[in-house]
């Protein structure tokens, strides 16, 4: 006897599509109602009673983030859910805490609810073993597209760290220190580190190795007493806005002063930022606006059959008062 979920296989869809298309229940494509019809007519599928609850139950699709604790994925998330609230999708969401190994477990207990979809933030969108099932329509957000999954929503990570390097060069900054999470726990912070790596070698300057500590720490508690009197900055790029707020309060707690002492730049925009005194140099990035275009694309590719697309936000730099200009320095 013929299943659901070898007619959604067959249809070219997810199993939440094909049971709307057979229980005429919720929008989709007239396209997509043929194509579901027809699998089942070839497969001879017969909806059981149990199948007719299920499909009748809220729609919901799965979103999966490193942390719920970084604003920039609450601000993300937040737009997926006013996207879908208004198609009539729940959303359920599970976080990875930046750990490739609990990225699978999380997308599984994600599977386990028969979502529509899913909106993935992973590690490494080449290495995770998360993306090695068989899984329904996908969108990655903040990570690059792969041959396989060819549906992402990004910003260039890489132009962003060139051009936030080029604004301190620019303020006549040569020794650069670059602070980030694992690069095997984030693609984003390792494109932004070779776009920095890029700058300096475009501005003949030698760049430092990454300082890579743990994502998840308490930034609160950061130590960078070695590296300061070891390199001498003077200025050091945080892989992100949380972690950049973490190397102001290091640098204070070694009784040195920003900018005066040591500029300070990161990546996101985060609304603290903004907020601070001096406001912080940033390159903003439209997290918002971006998880919006992720769950667009998805409820797109779900329902209507439209192709995978790679879909691209730009970033801006965000001048504040963190980055001294040590061109007029006597």
């Amino acid at each position: 006897m013929s299943t659901l979920q070898q007619v959604a296989y067959r249809a070219g869809c997810s199993v939440a599509t094909a049971h709307r298309v057979l229980n005429r229940n919720g929008p989709v494509s007239d396209e997509m109602v043929r194509r579901v019809r027809r699998a089942a007519a070839e497969l001879g599928y017969r909806a059981s009673g149990r199948a007719i609850a299920l499909a009748r139950r809220r729609p919901v699709i799965g979103v999966l983030i490193p942390s719920i604790t970084n604003p920039v994925f609450a601000a993300s998330l937040s737009s997926i859910q006013q996207r879908m609230l208004l198609a009539g999708h729940s959303v359920l969401i599970a976080q990875s805490n930046y750990d490739p190994a609990q990225e699978v477990d999380a997308v599984a207990s994600l599977l386990n609810e028969r979502p529509t979809g899913l909106i993935l933030t992973v590690c490494d969108p080449e290495r995770s073993l998360a993306l090695s099932s068989s899984l329904p329509p996908t969108v990655l957000l903040n990570n690059l597209p792969t041959p396989r999954f060819a549906a992402a929503v990004t910003t260039d990570n890489f132009g962003a760290g060139r051009d936030l390097t080029d604004h301190l060069i620019a303020h006549g900054h040569r020794r650069i220190l670059f602070v980030s999470g694992h690069f095997g726990a984030s693609d984003r912070a390792k494109l932004r580190y070779l776009g920095h790596v890029r700058a300096m070698s475009n501005a003949g300057l030698e760049a430092f190795e990454a300082l890579q500590i743990p994502f998840i720490d308490s930034y609160d508690q950061l130590d960078l007493s070695e590296a300061v009197s070891t390199l001498k900055p003077t200025a050091i790029i945080g892989s992100n806005d949380l972690l950049t707020l973490g190397v102001m309060g290091s640098v204070r707690r070694l009784g040195l002063s920003v900018p005066l002492d040591i500029s300070v730049a990161g990546f996101d925009g985060i609304a603290i930022g903004r907020m601070m005194d001096p406001a912080l140099t940033t390159v903003e990035i439209p997290d918002g606006t971006m998880g919006a275009a992720a769950a667009s694309l998805l409820l797109d590719i779900a329902e209507n059959a439209a192709p995978p697309r790679h879909l691209t936000a730009a970033y801006r730099l965000r001048c504040g008062g963190t980055v001294r200009d040590l061109n007029h320095v006597s």
